[in-house]
């Protein structure tokens, strides 16, 4: 009867713990505010970054508005750096995303990075950069989807 009774504690005790993480562990949502209406087109959804606008394949003008979410672990100092390269990757194009609420968090945070596109049409790479003031390689990452330019 007492070896019953440790295996459902055991049992128990694990349910618990898994139920646990599955509800901790955050997963990438889309603010409401944030989600494209009207649109057959997905957002860009990365495990760090999710961009509603502009979608990916998208066109958009000489200067546009980069609309998403990243982690708080992408900013530094509430921003990171948005590139715009051409086919070749040289850079046509720079903005900065800044954190629209408070960045200090491993969870999603809204941005807004208004991109300016200097003497380029055609297709191009949307590049978000995770700001890295450390520059210590390991800590790099980014994250890339094609557009093109008006």
């Amino acid at each position: 009867m007492q070896i019953k009774l440790v295996i459902a504690i055991v049992v128990l005790f694990i349910v618990v713990v898994l139920g646990a993480v599955l509800i901790a562990t955050p997963t990438p949502a889309l603010s409401p505010t944030l989600t494209p209406s009207g649109s057959d087109a997905e957002p860009f959804v990365s495990e760090n970054v999710i961009v509603t606008e502009p979608l990916p394949g998208g066109s958009v003008h000489k200067t546009f508005t980069v609309r998403g979410e990243a982690r708080g672990t992408w900013y530094f100092e509430a921003s990171f750096p948005i590139k715009i390269q051409d086919p070749s990757n040289n850079q046509v194009g720079l903005g900065i995303a800044q954190a629209e609420s408070d960045w200090m968090t491993t969870e999603f945070v809204p941005f807004r990075a208004a991109v300016t596109v200097e003497n380029y049409s055609g297709p191009a790479t949307l590049v978000l950069v995770k700001d890295n003031p450390s520059g210590l390689p390991e800590n790099d990452d980014a994250v890339e989807f094609p557009i093109v330019i008006q």
